[in-house]
């Protein structure tokens, strides 16, 4: 996906912290330094080591802080920053399918392509000043599908972060809609890609969409090489009626279907058994974790530890609720602690994992970014915390980075080399122009959600 690193002259030497490389042997170096080539790591080691090789134009310190690789969110969806604080007037939901029905649909229905362009501005910049340098997003609105994905794209390129953006097709209104949603993909997929706006294909959920259009999916990904992603038994709804009309369970029909694979990325995978964790397993497909969303509509807790322990390669998300990557490690590390009912479940490291190189790996981007290794893209993070009350050290850095870091500690953010978060604020957008524009377009939307009923078809 990424193109070979074209160096320019320009070179950066970030110093004086403690690097957490999560690099195959998941080296943390104390006093340790970075050295960048343009938009590439060249050197990573001890300080004085690095520094009498490499002679830089600008040096960053870190001032004992922490150096780490840009965070990457395994699924997102940008536009539900906009609903941030809202007070629908609704009928509180009782369950995942009733906040379907009485919010998140609505929403997609209310959706324009402003909404498209100031949501991904706003979430790209929270993204950024919390240490998120690349996301991947799956964005709905079936009243403004066609070219929306331009939108989205500009807001990316604006911030100066990365993201793996797509629509959502779905066939809640009626078959042809699905297919829109997936030409708009491939539409998206056939313009040149850059390095920091990338394209996959996304599917909301397997009862809202046919065989025949996952069939597509399968089809338009083999051709295209397209990442796929799809919410998959997010809720007990999702699997009742794959059970009811098919015979399956939800991770048994996609299997069946084609659609299971590397490329392929399940978002939630709450409600899976055994069975479905082992064609997950053999088929080497990838899977998203959400939890602080899986606890917010109160699905339950995917078994990330069996997934873990069969080796499935588990990203973390944040499923559109809160940007900030540290608060949803926290929760990640605590969560699946209270439901085992064992504290040695989820180590520090585990989390970490899922929030840099699982992640990346989940989209095929591996290779290049997720961690601090010689020849990858320079997406680093500079963390300075306010206050610390133990020491920070080797030893010690992991826990710090789950337990104590918040997002406001970021101090500096680099992608491909370029500052783009300098003493905790953007260089390339101004956050006052950001928040009028998504104040405006928030505003605007909570007009329109109070006169949109609920919807409660899907695919018949």
């Amino acid at each position: 996906m990424f193109q070979p690193v074209i160096c320019v002259e320009r070179a950066l030497l970030i110093e004086n912290g403690i690097v957490v490389t999560m690099d195959l042997q998941r080296r943390v170096i104390p006093d340790g330094s970075v050295a960048i080539r343009g938009a590439a790591i060249e050197a990573v080691g001890k300080r004085t080591e690095v520094k009498r090789k490499f002679k830089p134009e600008l040096t960053i310190d870190a001032e004992g802080g922490i150096i780490t690789p840009g965070f990457v969110c395994a699924h997102t969806h940008l536009y539900g920053i906009l609903l941030r604080g809202s007070s629908l007037r609704i009928h509180p939901p009782t369950d995942f399918t009733q906040n379907l029905q009485r919010i998140w649909w609505p929403v997609d229905e209310a959706l324009t392509h402003e909404d498209a362009y100031s949501s991904a501005l706003s979430a790209s910049l929270e993204f950024l000043r919390t240490g998120t340098t690349t996301f991947a997003d799956t964005y709905s609105g079936p009243n403004s599908i066609e070219g929306v994905l331009d939108h989205i794209a500009r807001a990316v390129e604006e911030v100066g972060i990365r993201g793996v953006i797509s629509f959502e097709a779905t066939q809640r209104h009626n078959h042809e809609e699905g297919f829109r949603g997936l030409k708009e993909n491939l539409r998206f997929i056939a313009k040149k890609q850059n390095q920091k706006v990338m394209s996959m294909i996304s599917l909301h959920a397997s009862f809202t969409i046919s065989d025949e259009l996952i069939k597509a999916v399968v089809e338009s990904s083999s051709k295209t090489g397209a990442t796929v992603t799809i919410h998959t038994s997010e809720g007990l709804g999702d699997l009742y009626h794959n059970l009811e009309r098919y015979g399956k369970r939800t991770v048994e029909r996609l299997n069946d279907l084609g659609l299971l694979g590397p490329k392929t990325v399940l978002a939630h995978c709450v409600n899976v058994n055994r069975d479905e964790l082992e064609l997950i397993r053999k088929s080497d497909t990838r899977v998203a974790h959400n939890p602080m969303s899986n606890m917010l509509n109160a699905v339950g807790v995917a078994p990330v530890t069996k997934m873990r322990n069969l080796g499935i390669t588990v990203g973390l998300g944040n499923d559109g609720y809160i940007f900030d990557v540290f608060e949803n490690m926290r929760t990640a590390f605590i969560l699946h602690k209270i439901h085992h009912r064992d504290p040695r479940v989820m180590t520090p490291l585990e989390v970490l994992e899922m929030a840099t190189i699982n992640a990346a790996k989940s989209y095929g981007l591996g290779d290049a970014i997720g961690s601090i290794e010689v020849g990858k893209r320079a997406d680093i993070v500079v963390i300075k915390p306010k206050l610390l009350p133990t020491p920070l050290s080797a030893s010690s850095v992991y826990g710090h980075l789950v337990n104590t870091i918040d997002g406001d500690d970021v101090d500096t953010v680099l992608v491909d080399g370029e500052v783009v978060l300098q003493e905790r604020r953007p260089t390339k957008v101004k956050m006052d122009k950001v928040s009028q524009i998504s104040r405006r377009s928030a505003s605007k939307l909570w007009r329109r959600l109070a006169k949109v009923k609920p919807q409660v078809d899907y695919i018949k």
